[in-house]
């Protein structure tokens, strides 16, 4: 069952890229393409993912190893396919009744567990969800390590969960750099902690997946390069949010140390001018309300402050720990990780 939904959307993906390379082609094949548009087209294949799902709701039994799973790929390949064409509210929103961490028959599939959280945690990131994605990233790293040695017995399969599980590591550093966290990691990490630019495109490139354009191309105008676009375009969008980002980390550092601190000291601390560091600390007061599409996740380290006169107050909004809820808390989720990630 989950052949028609996986293999399609590969075929799909590799149609597409087919199309949008031009520099190779001939003029029959061009001629061949422009005379059927309908060859693996974006809706034909949304269409069948779609009816695939809607025998699964109509007819199919949630219990049975056959309708699970086809109602479960269907929808798997409904997320696959909306990330790679960059519409990731839909790609998120086609799982809304699906539990992630719930122990269902699609969760013995190794590798489709793991695509799955790759590109909801993906999905995540994109739309500013920044602590959904790390606690989907943080959830199936623990999976990963509970069934290391289940998947280390077929190569081709050891070998594709490995690379997802480094694209998801570099992933997950993207969602703290973007959500400010204290963290211990490499050089690389530090680097995008402080918002290098060229560390994130290429934890970026590296981590994203090979994004699809939904038409095929004007052959009477397009450029070599054509087949490129999608992702350009996305790391554009990317980039163009590292760089409004580009002194928040700084700024958390800052307020994390004081209590009460002016202004101008601390515009001095980043070599900004008052009005400058005044229109940062804005920017951190917006990019600090993070959207949360889940519900039972619990705020990160939160630093609030305002401004009287000249001077910063920074209040720390850290919530006392009470060790004896801690404690329970931990059993349960150890309780659910024995229990739901189980394989």
């Amino acid at each position: 069952v989950p052949i028609p939904c996986c293999f399609g959307n590969y075929r799909f993906g590799s149609f597409s890229q087919y199309c949008c390379k031009t520099a190779k082609k001939s003029e029959e094949e061009i001629d061949f393409l422009c005379s059927n548009p309908k060859i693996w087209n974006v809706h034909s294949v949304l269409s069948v993912l779609h009816s695939l799902l809607d025998i699964y709701t109509s007819r199919g039994d949630p219990e049975s190893v056959v309708g699970g799973m086809l109602g479960y790929f269907s929808l798997v390949g409904l997320l696959h396919l909306h990330s790679l064409l960059g519409d990731y509210y839909q790609a998120i929103k086609v799982l809304e009744n699906i539990e992630l961490n719930q122990k269902i028959m699609y969760s013995c599939v190794l590798d489709c567990q793991v695509t799955t959280y790759y590109y909801v945690g993906f999905a995540y990131l994109m739309i500013h969800c920044y602590q959904d994605a790390i606690q989907v990233f943080t959830n199936i790293f623990l999976y990963i390590q509970r069934t290391k040695s289940m998947f280390q017995r077929t190569t081709s399969k050891y070998e594709m969960i490995k690379k997802q599980n480094d694209q998801m590591h570099a992933l997950l550093a993207i969602a703290l750099m973007m959500y400010p966290m204290h963290i211990d990691e490499g050089d690389k990490l530090l680097c995008m902690q402080k918002g290098d630019p060229q560390v994130c495109e290429e934890l970026f490139s590296y981590s994203c997946p090979k994004f699809l354009s939904p038409v095929v191309p004007n052959y009477d105008n397009v450029h070599p390069n054509y087949h490129k676009e999608p992702f350009l375009q996305q790391l554009k969008v990317f980039s163009n949010e590292v760089q409004q980002q580009a002194q928040l980390s700084t700024i958390y550092n800052f307020l994390k140390l004081y209590t009460i601190m002016p202004v101008a000291k601390l515009a001095g601390f980043l070599d900004l001018t008052e009005q400058e560091f005044r229109i940062q600390l804005l920017v951190f007061k917006h990019k600090m309300q993070n959207l949360v599409w889940t519900s039972s996740i619990s705020a990160l380290d939160a630093v609030e402050f305002y401004i009287v006169k000249d001077m910063i107050h920074i209040t720390d909004t850290k919530v006392t720990k009470h060790y004896g809820d801690i404690f329970i808390h931990q059993i349960h989720k150890f309780e659910e990780f024995n229990g739901i990630l189980k394989p």
